[in-house]
């Protein structure tokens, strides 16, 4: 098909953008809904607690550890493809889940198999919107990544409806019928070829690099199978290069540093709150009442902070925009200890809710701005797969603090500390580039040297000197599309 200059910033976008939103609801919000199940799952199997507790964090590791395999085979067959095989395997995951008969049943099925099926939906979907999107990039992801919340906020009701009317069985197989609709999330994923994509594979063989015979070799195994042609040995390795060439950027690893330590400080705070809420004397229902102002907040935040950093004034700073969401929600974090009545929970929860929506809007935004959109899909598959071991191991280690000291001072303290050295390192990394830029940009001012620099940080310069007469011009190249400066 045809390459596009650019992405189109509407059209068909919108459509991707209302599929995203579906696929966040199906995987994000469905996996907290399955929290509600946790009563219902202790009673049945009379297990405690601990044991009880891992189903939910299974298949939050599952989502997140996959997240990889999901953007192979977007890249490789196709995101349609890989959306639709995700939404068979969540489903037959929760449907398999009604007949369990034992807490491993619900490991495998309900952990594995669903949490399988969500990755190889969740990254290739936000992904997508990269794609379709530029100028109004922060405001499309706002509104895709806003179906966590409103998921949340809608389906948990109707989930507690569906227990109490059919049990857990029913509503386990009622939501494999509904997490389905992933199959009807794929097919709106219409495909769209840009310029900066990287070459297909037969592109690739027109490069001087590949010699003559093994081209002529590798056109006729083309011609006689394409199959073969694919998965050639050169094919192979100058793809899966191309793909994940991103993994040796100064900027990307930073960023993937700083990911791990916020992925650990999130995750404990949305399992103990309400904990903590109910040991300082709060009801039981001003604590979900809290809950819910976390959710709801979070859907705003999604939104005004996508359409804020879309604005010109701010579309330069996003990344500062991300760090700042960060670092706020670990300030929260780290006050909580010190809220012990619910009139100051819920500025918290206010708080914490709307930094939260904004951070998580912009991941998306912010590893795109560092790997540039051709490798999005694969950049977002390593950056969740990231997430996934803070996710596993944080609620366990915060909960062992609470047991150890007897209070959750010290695990609130370890999750705010966490998230601001987080956006402290991104900071840091950022100022160091900014002044090595202006170092250089100063040192080409005296020489007379015309400067590129590249979207990924990295730098190319030509140099014009006098040398016996002749100027001799040296420049360095770099695969990714740049801006003059």
């Amino acid at each position: 098909r045809a390459r596009h200059a650019g992405p189109p910033d509407g059209g068909w976008g919108w459509m991707i953008v209302v599929g995203c939103f579906l696929v966040t609801i199906c995987t994000r919000a469905v996996t907290r809904c399955i929290s509600i199940f946790f009563v219902e799952f202790q009673t049945y199997f009379g297990q405690d607690y601990a044991r009880t507790a891992w189903i939910h964090s299974i298949v939050d590791c599952a989502t997140m550890l996959c997240a990889p395999l999901g953007s192979l085979i977007s890249n490789h067959v196709s995101c349609q493809v890989g959306i639709m095989l995700g939404g068979l395997l969540a489903s037959s995951g929760l449907i398999l889940s009604s007949f369990a008969t034992s807490l491993e049943h619900l490991y495998l099925s309900l952990g594995v198999l669903t949490g399988l099926g969500f990755a190889l939906c969740y990254s290739p979907a936000i992904a997508m919107v990269g794609k379709y999107f530029n100028k109004r990039k922060a405001l499309a992801y706002g509104i895709a990544m806003s179906g966590s919340g409103i998921g949340t906020f809608i389906l948990a009701p109707v989930v507690q409806l569906l227990i109490e009317h059919f049990s857990w069985r029913g509503a386990l197989l009622i939501l494999g019928g509904f997490v389905l609709n992933l199959c009807v999330c794929g097919a709106l994923m219409r495909p769209i070829a840009l310029k900066e994509d990287p070459k297909t594979a037969p592109e690739f063989l027109e490069h001087d690099y590949v010699p003559e015979a093994q081209k002529r070799d590798l056109k006729q195994m083309f011609i006689c199978s394409p199959l073969i042609k694919a998965w050639s040995h050169e094919c192979l390795c100058y793809c899966s290069w191309k793909e994940y060439d991103f993994l040796l950027m100064p900027g990307f690893m930073v960023l993937a540093v700083s990911v791990l330590f916020m992925a650990y400080g999130c995750s404990p705070l949305f399992v103990y709150l309400v904990p903590y809420a109910l040991s300082v004397g709060v009801s039981h229902h001003q604590a979900a009442f809290l809950m819910s102002i976390l959710g709801v907040i979070d859907i705003i935040g999604n939104v005004t902070f996508g359409w804020l950093t879309d604005r010109r004034c701010l579309k330069k700073h996003r990344h500062f925009c991300y760090l700042f969401a960060v670092g706020m929600d670990g300030l929260c974090c780290l006050f909580l200890p010190v809220l012990q009545n619910f009139p100051l929970l819920v500025p918290f929860s206010f708080t914490f809710g709307y930094f939260d929506g904004a951070y998580v809007t912009l991941i998306p935004v912010v590893t795109a701005d560092v790997v540039g959109t051709s490798s999005l899909s694969s950049a977002l598959g390593v950056v969740y797969f990231l997430h996934a071991i803070p996710y596993l191991v944080s609620p366990p280690v915060a909960g062992w603090l609470v047991d150890t000291t007897g209070s959750y001072t010290a695990s609130f303290l370890l999750c705010g500390f966490s998230m601001i050295f987080s956006s402290v390192l991104l900071c840091f990394a950022r100022l160091a580039k900014k002044i090595k830029r202006t170092h250089l940009r100063s040192l080409t001012n005296d020489t007379g040297t015309k400067q590129h620099i590249w979207t990924n940080g990295a730098i190319a310069y030509s140099v014009t000197a006098e040398l016996d007469q002749k100027d001799v011009e040296f420049l360095a190249v770099d695969t990714n599309s740049y801006s003059n400066r």
